[in-house]
């Protein structure tokens, strides 16, 4: 197979991947993170980056095409997608893929969902078109050939939910071969993204490049092919192409490689806490501290985090709540654990008790820990006031493929960002209309359990 094929061979993955029947672990894994973004994005409609993509979208009004979950807005499938996506990732609390080094949900599944109940698409296709997107987007980061996470020219995090909300939303569309391959020259024309959101200290910004910017690039492709343009093929490799623009050290092969068999929604980790990805792994160690020792704030002497080096400086003293390694572990300690509500309150940071503790800690950056596997380890060590020397190592961290939350553990992390929005009723009835999707001939079905009215 030469290079020059891999664009059609994605495109004909995106156009029969509605057809095809998913096997039942990536059925049952597909369902959970569509449940675990769904509440992702209820949640995150009342923080600030989803906040303004309502008030933008409300301003743009259009056509009722799909409706934005945990509110009664209903636009077009463009802005739909965008407010959704916008508000999935208004925070941290939506998935990752470390492998492809972007937060797939919340691009592909606002996505999918705006384009699938704009066609009245099955919850069944709904379901083979996420799990298309994450294949799709993982592998336009893979085939990049990144040797950092921090190597590219531009940020894998818009890269992967670009190339995946536009197979997700193709897939649902019911765009043909050719048609696909049309799709991905315009998911390529607009490609972006550069890494300074890593200076966003509202999340806003951040919020458009991971989730609200690739959704509503996907969709608007899929939908204006759909209309009749046309658009160039063999846009993803050769010369003036996709790889030759972004790649590093660009590996064609990966694009295509195991599509149908290789399925990386399961490579994908959904979050146990809502905070930063590079500190799921801290917080589970001194939350095992905490529950084995019985430790508290007033226990700690010092404290030393050691965390991988490509890392560290994402979460090092930030100046955001639920991205700063420092006041979660602070928080963890005063409060006994961390909730949605605590890793978001902006005006703990000023604490004088939290900032006290936060002046006996350390963070170490490690590069051993760097290349360790499974990623994204870390230790704490906890030195007490009457001399005892604690230390937990997290290697694989829960929510990881490695170390994957059961069902009962991701509806429970849902209920709890859903209920103080859509009460506790209709987010129970909700979680048990997703548990069966697959069985839903039309998902326009879920618009009542969904929306803030009911309607």
């Amino acid at each position: 197979m030469t290079a020059d094929s891999q664009t059609k061979r994605v495109a004909a993955h995106i156009a029969r991947s509605v057809h095809t029947p998913l096997p039942p672990e990536v059925l049952a894994r597909t369902r959970l993170h569509l449940l675990d973004t769904i509440a992702a994005i209820i949640s995150g409609t009342r923080l600030r980056a989803g906040r303004r993509a309502i008030a933008f979208a409300q301003s743009q009004i259009g056509p009722a095409q799909a409706s934005v979950p945990g509110t009664d807005l209903r636009t077009t499938a463009i802005d739909a997608a965008f407010t959704a996506a916008m508000a999935a990732h208004a925070d941290e609390t939506d998935d990752s893929h470390l492998g492809g080094r972007f937060h797939p949900g919340c691009a592909i599944v606002p996505a999918a969902l705006a384009v699938a109940e704009l066609k009245g698409q099955s919850g069944q296709a709904l379901l083979r078109a996420i799990a298309c997107g994450y294949d799709v987007g993982a592998r336009a980061t893979m085939a990049l050939g990144f040797s950092a996470p921090r190597s590219g020219t531009h940020s894998t995090h818009c890269l992967g939910a670009n190339f995946g909300a536009a197979a997700a939303a193709g897939a649902l569309a019911g765009l043909d071969a050719l048609q696909c391959e049309h799709l991905l020259s315009y998911a390529t024309q607009q490609a972006s993204g550069i890494a300074y959101w890593n200076r966003d200290k509202e999340h806003v910004e951040k919020a458009f490049d991971f989730g609200g910017m690739g959704a509503r690039n996907g969709v608007f492709g899929a939908l204006f092919v759909a209309s009749g343009a046309s658009g160039c093929g063999e846009a993803l490799t050769g010369e003036m192409s996709y790889l030759s623009a972004f790649g590093e050290n660009p590996d064609p092969a990966l694009l295509a490689e195991g599509l149908g068999e290789r399925y990386e929604i399961l490579a994908a980790s959904i979050k146990k806490w809502c905070v930063g990805s590079p500190i799921q792994a801290a917080l589970d160690s001194v939350m095992a501290l905490i529950e084995a020792e019985g430790i508290r704030a007033a226990d700690v002497e010092s404290l030393r985090a050691t965390m991988p080096d490509d890392r560290l400086p994402i979460v090092d003293n930030r100046d955001m709540p639920d991205v700063c390694l420092q006041h979660l572990l602070a928080l963890a300690l005063v409060d006994g654990g961390v909730s949605f509500a605590s890793s978001h309150d902006a005006e703990r940071m000023q604490d004088p008790e939290l900032l006290e503790l936060r002046k006996r800690f350390q963070a170490v950056p490690s590069p051993e820990l760097t290349i360790a596997r499974p990623a994204r380890q870390a230790i704490i060590e906890i030195t007490t006031k009457d001399g005892r020397q604690l230390r937990h190592h997290t290697r694989a961290v829960l929510g990881t493929p490695d170390n994957p939350m059961a069902a009962a553990q991701v509806e429970a992390k849902a209920h709890d960002l859903m209920a103080p929005i859509l009460g506790g009723a209709r987010t129970s009835a909700l979680i048990e209309a997703l548990r069966q999707i697959e069985e839903m001939p039309d998902i326009r079905a879920l618009r009542p359990l969904l929306s803030l009215s009911g309607a």
